[in-house]
């Protein structure tokens, strides 16, 4: 049986809207031994559900080989719902339509649809009563909500036809709530909860609700630096984001993407509703055509939920 551990500790948290709270003596399950400081007051706060967390500092420090108690959010909560088999699944749809003419990037021309063929010209072609209709869409690649692939940012990275399905398809989900802490940062600090190992990792900022409007570009929610290398270091499967772009786009580098298309990790931009799907639990898919040559496309992006009988 593998061994399992806990950390106890005492804790101070300040909170960005005002006020603290301390506590002595608190224990939560841990993934390992070696846990960081950083890791156990991410879970620590995530156990608690405690929402505008500025800071954490930990104290008296212990991690002990001890079972699992089920911390909320903690790795036993998290493999319980990778594994259970409900017989029901909701779906969640995470993708936003493509309107001909809705601009999806500041900057990119936005799609344009016309007839290839109309219903009322294939009359001609075929038997009485049977009519088809066959249409053209002009677009970049960065439309609407979309996956990177290694491509978009190196020229030897693997392109839309080169991406496994195993990074794409049904993927255990890790949701993580970075909104409403008055930072558009995503940083190792709202990450360090969640065994990333293997998974897709949405980023849920909020950003998708000014879609659509010039304010969707403006101050956007992104993925620090250093948060990409965190999630390269855990082996994320894939990343996503519900906002305009996963980095700063205040200035010209774009670490998120470089850190994570060089590690072989799929991004997919522009996603929407991730408040419909738990912290973990579901499995996530967002695959692309098979073009070569190509580094970023439209995905049909969605969650299954397990659904509970009863």
């Amino acid at each position: 049986m593998t061994t399992q551990y806990r950390a106890s500790f005492d804790a101070t948290v300040t909170f960005a809207n005002g006020g603290s709270l301390r506590a002595e003596g608190f224990r939560v399950d841990v993934p390992a031994q070696n846990v960081s400081t950083d890791e156990i007051g991410a879970l620590f706060v995530a156990s608690l559900g405690l929402l505008m967390a500025e800071s954490v500092v930990l104290h008296n420090v212990q991690v002990v080989a001890e079972p699992h108690k089920g911390t909320r959010g903690g790795p036993s909560a998290q493999a319980a719902a990778d594994t259970a088999t409900p017989a029901q699944k909701r779906f969640v749809e995470l993708s936003h339509v493509i309107r001909a003419g809705e601009t999806t990037y500041p900057g990119l021309p936005a799609p344009e649809t016309s007839p290839h063929l109309t219903r009322e010209a294939s009359r001609d072609h075929y038997a009485e009563g049977t009519e088809f209709a066959i249409d053209r869409i002009s677009m970049v690649g960065n439309t609407g909500t979309y996956l990177d692939s290694p491509y978009h940012r190196y020229p030897d990275g693997a392109d839309l036809a080169g991406v496994s399905l195993t990074r794409l398809v049904d993927l255990p989900v890790r949701v993580v709530r970075a909104g409403g802490s008055g930072s558009r940062a995503v940083d190792v600090g709202h990450l360090a909860a969640f065994d990333v190992t293997g998974c897709a990792v949405l980023l849920h900022t909020g950003g998708d609700r000014d879609w659509g409007r010039p304010s969707y570009a403006v101050d956007a929610p992104y993925l620090t630096e250093a948060g990409a290398q965190w999630l390269v270091d855990h082996h994320a499967a894939l990343v996503g984001i519900d906002s305009v772009n996963i980095d700063d786009t205040s200035g010209g580098t774009r670490p998120a993407h470089s850190l994570l298309l060089a590690a072989g990790i799929p991004i997919v931009e522009h996603l929407t509703k991730l408040a419909d799907v738990p912290p973990y639990g579901a499995t996530f898919t967002a695959a692309p055509p098979l073009i070569e040559a190509f580094g970023t496309f439209p995905v049909r992006a969605y969650a299954a939920v397990p659904v509970e009988e009863g």
